[in-house]
């Protein structure tokens, strides 16, 4: 009985997200029209030199760069310092990825979009 409830429970929510999402675009876009406004900014120009996807794969990729170094990191802080592996651990996994991430952005602000 419970995952009955837990699954009905998911799909009504994935269902209120998407139709919010989509009521509030459409409700954007009529108030742009009912003001004379330019409503040029919904559309997607093709003439972009690189790909919305090599964003997202330079990002995921760093961070799991960022993952790996951090365990890398903790290991060897853990073996050469006083500090104990579970601080040390958690520290570096939440410190090199987020560092990694700011790489990530000033990479992409390279890239031509």
């Amino acid at each position: 009985m419970e995952p009955v409830i837990i699954s009905i429970a998911f799909f009504s929510c994935i269902f209120g997200i998407v139709y919010l999402f989509f009521q509030t675009r459409n409700k954007e876009r009529l108030a742009l029209i009912e003001h004379d406004k330019d409503a040029s900014l919904f559309k997607f120009s093709k003439d972009r030199s690189s790909p919305v996807w090599a964003v997202i794969l330079l990002n995921l990729s760093l961070v799991l760069m960022g993952v790996g170094f951090g365990f890398l990191i903790g290991s060897l802080l853990e073996s050469y310092s006083i500090l104990e592996g579970d601080v040390v651990y958690a520290g570096s996994l939440f410190f090199t990825p987020g560092a990694f991430l700011l790489l990530g952005f000033y990479l992409t602000r390279k890239l031509k979009l």
